[in-house]
Order: C-alpha cells, then structure tokens, then sequence
C-alpha cells in the first residue's frame, strides 16, 4: 500500500492584540452645570451694565448711523409733536375763555370788596351774632328790674340796653350784605365751571404729562453731552469685560464637550476591539472547522470505491467454490513491499498422498459489511452437515447476497448460476474501480468547493483568504489522492492479470 497523503496544513489566525490605551475620566455633569451657570450668571450682569452704557450713550446720539434717528430722538419729536397739536386745538377757545375770566376778575373784585365792607363794620361790632346782643340785654334788664343798683348804675345799664338794641337792628344789615357776598360767589362758580370742561382738562393734563416727559429726555441728553467722552471710555470697558464672561461660558462648554467627546469615543473603541477580538475568534473557529470538514470529506474520497462489495463478492464466492481458494486470496490492493512474510518454510515431503480436510469446507469468514466498524465481524458459525437431500444456507451468506442484488440459490443446482453472478459484478467492480474512485474524488471537489463557496460568502478579506488558502490546500491534496489511488488500482490490476 502506498504512503498516505499528509492531511492540508492547519492554517493558524492570529488575533489582533488589544492595546489598552490610559481611560480618559468621565465629565462630571453636575460640576458642569454649576459652573456653567455662575458664568452664564456673571456674563448676564456684564451683558446688562454693557446695555445700560450703552442705551445711555444713545441718548446724546440724534441719529443713528444709517443716518435714521436714534430712538430717543424719534420719541421727542413725537412729544414735540403731540405737544404742538394741544398748542393749537387750546388756541381756538382762547378768545372766549379769555371773556369769562375778564367777568371772574371783575367778580372777583366786587367780591372783595364787599368781604372788606363787611369786615370794617363787623369789627366796630363787640359781639358776632343776634343771640349774644340779646342775652346781654336781658341780663342788664334783669339787673335793672332788680333794683340792687345804684341810680348812676342804672342810667348806664339803661343807655347800654338802649346802644345794644341799635345794634341789633345793624345787624340785619350784615346778612344781608352776606348774602350778597354769597350771591357774587356763587356767579363766579358759574363762570369757572363753564371753563372747566372734561374734554379741554385731559387735554390740558396730557399737555403737562408730555411736557414732563420731554424735559426728563432734555435733561439726560443734557447730562449725557456733558459726560459724553467718560460714558463712551465706560461702554467700552463694559463691552470687553461682556465679551471676556462670554468666552467663558464658551470655554467651560467647550471643555465639557472635547472631555465627554473623547470619553465617549475611548468607550467605542474598547467595544469595537472586543468585538474585533470576538469577529477574529469566532472566524479562527469557522476556519478550523471548515478545516475539519475539508479533511473529513477528502478522508472519505481517498479510499479506493467497491471495497465492501468486493469484500462481500470475495466471501461469496469462496463459499459457493471453495477450490477458488486454493492459493491465497487476491489481495484489494497491490503489494506494497511493507507486509509481514514467513521466515521459514515447511516441508511437506513426508504427508503428500494424504487427504488433509479443508477447514474452508467447513467454516465460512463472512466480509464485513460496511467501511467502518464491520471488519472486526466474526466469522459465521460452520454450517451443520446437511441432512441428505436438505439444501442451507448461512444468514451470512443470504446478507451477501442480498447486499450484492443477487437471489440466493435455492437448491445446489442454483449455485453455479449465483458464483457466475458473483464473478461477474466482482470482475464489473474491479474494472469500475478506478473511474468510480475519480468520481467520488471529483465529487468530494466540488463538495469542498461548494463548502467555500456557502462558508465564505459573509467572511470578510482577511478571513476569506485564509479560507481559500485552506480550501486551495484540501483540493491539492485530493489531486494527489487521485493519482495514489489511480496507481494503487492499477496495481491490482495488474496483479490480477499475472495470477
């Protein structure tokens, strides 16, 4: 038998090594947000002085630069404007207001004097009202009709009862010019009620509010001008402090950010390598098994074809014609040179002439009955001498039988019959031997091609490769099995022939 072709070489994948590079620190968010909003807070501050600079600054600025008024200007001459308007519509009432605040005056004038008349003849008067001169006279009458007083005491009692009663009589003349006072301020209520009409009052009143107002925004643009130079220096310097709190907020954002970033891309990369790492195993398996697999099928190519039915043929026909064993049995395949031979050799000189019984009479070693497993078969038990005219056969024997399609012979005149059958597939098997092992080499080809193909189709480069590389070695591999086998058949054949 001829040496056995190596199986392919095992292919090995190595797994990229994982370098582990330093863990960058995860942000804290917490710290983050606190600090990004004290600095969002002090940048607010700045940005609200810097407004205020610069809203004040505006206020000295008549126009802007596109040459279209500034804001402060366009509210005062829209007062100015609205101020002028009230000027106009007071003007069309004034002639006739002008006339009832001449009737006030002059009423006002006689109301005063009357007041002053009143007041001289009141003050000549020791008692104020009607009531009081009266107690007074009843008292002195009382004191007088008492008769307790002295004669110079009574003329002078009876003289002031007498003054008294004159004066009571004046003071008739006092209501009346108080009436006449009240008559006069009651003309003059009139007449400054005629002059307070609702409508000329709000507009009187908004008059005096946008007066106001226009004197505030005179005032400021006074100010203004007079610090115009400090206030411009102060809006700049408000402007850079906002700007620099500004970049901050920036700066802390964009540290947070680069961090959290490369955090983010150290966890993505570790979980790319390992499954980089698990993708190279699991291929370095694939291919081993695919490896196995491709042995495995260019085992089970390499063996010659029709060794258990030539096995089961040879048994056969031993059984039926034991004189076809005379010499040794026709060996499967041709000598290699490597098998055991006897070293010495018998002398038979002395028993020829006698019959020696032979033991392939009696018992029969069935073939086995498969690739694998079926050679260590024992052999059947030697059959019991047939009763005379009883035809039987081994269970052995029907399975080869049956195993080869031939019907078993059924009585001693079928076995010429069955042996001619038997020599006939066995010489069909001998002579087939040869093309049906290219066959089955061939189809194991395409069997490890087809594997390739349905293996390979989702690997990626590197693995597909390696794959190839594997698949390309078996298929080497089964083109030497070919050619051992073509030789090895030839070698039976040839040894045939020369038997």
């Amino acid at each position: 038998m001829s040496e056995k072709t190596a199986p392919a070489a095992e292919t090995v994948v190595s797994v990229p090594a994982v370098t582990e590079k330093k863990r960058p620190e995860k942000p804290d968010d917490a710290a983050f947000e606190a600090a990004k909003e004290k600095a969002k807070k002090e940048h607010k501050v700045a940005q609200d002085k810097f407004n205020a600079a610069k809203a004040k600054l505006e206020l000295a600025q008549p126009k802007n630069k596109d040459g279209t008024p500034s804001a402060t200007q366009k509210r005062r001459q829209e007062l100015q404007t609205k101020l002028n308007e009230i000027r106009k519509e007071q003007a069309g009432g004034k002639a006739g207001r002008n006339q009832v605040f001449d009737q006030i005056k002059k009423l006002d004038e006689q109301l005063k004097s009357r007041i002053a008349e009143q007041k001289a003849a009141r003050s000549r008067v020791a008692f104020k009202n009607v009531d009081e001169i009266d107690r007074q006279i009843d008292h002195l009458e009382k004191q007088v009709n008492g008769g307790m007083m002295k004669l110079v005491d009574e003329k002078k009692a009876l003289t002031e009862v007498s003054s008294l009663r004159k004066q009571r009589k004046n003071f008739a003349g006092f209501e009346d010019s108080q009436k006449g006072i009240d008559d006069v301020k009651a003309k003059i209520k009139v007449l400054r009620d005629s002059l307070d009409d609702p409508v000329a009052k709000a507009r009187s009143d908004e008059y005096n509010k946008i007066q106001a107002e226009v004197d505030v925004i005179k005032a400021e643009q006074d100010e203004v001008f007079k610090n115009i130079h400090a206030l411009r220096s102060q809006r700049e310097d408000l402007y850079k402090e906002s700007q620099a709190k500004y970049q901050a907020v920036r700066a802390i954002e964009d540290n947070h950010w680069k961090a959290k970033k490369a955090f983010q891309s150290h966890e993505y990369e570790q979980r790319q390598k390992t499954r980089e790492r698990i993708k190279a195993e699991q291929e370095a398996f694939n291919l081993q098994k695919k490896r196995e697999r491709a042995e495995k099928v260019l085992a089970e190519a390499s063996e010659p074809a029709y060794l258990d039915e030539i096995r089961r043929a040879q048994s056969l026909i031993h059984y039926l014609d034991p004189s076809s064993a005379n010499g040794a049995s026709k060996p499967l395949l041709a000598p290699s040179g490597l098998t055991a031979e006897a070293q010495r050799t018998v002398d038979d000189s002395g028993i020829k002439g006698m019959k020696v019984a032979k033991k392939e009479d009696e018992e029969y070693f069935a073939g086995t009955g498969g690739k694998k497993g079926k050679k260590g078969r024992k052999a059947a038990a030697s059959p019991a001498a047939p009763a005379p005219g009883k035809f039987t056969l081994p269970p052995a024997v029907l399975e080869d039988c049956s195993s080869m399609g031939i019907e078993p012979p059924m009585s001693a005149a079928d076995i010429p019959a069955v042996l001619a059958k038997a020599q006939e597939k066995l010489a069909f098997w001998r002579a087939d031997q040869k093309a049906q092992t290219e066959k089955n080499v061939a189809k194991a080809q395409k069997d490890i091609e087809k594997l390739d193909a349905e293996e390979s189709a989702p690997a990626t480069n590197g693995s597909k490769k390696s794959e190839e590389s594997v698949v390309a070695a078996a298929v080497e591999t089964v083109k030497d099995t070919v050619a051992d086998v073509a030789e090895k058949v030839k070698a039976v054949t040839v040894g045939e022939d020369k038997e």
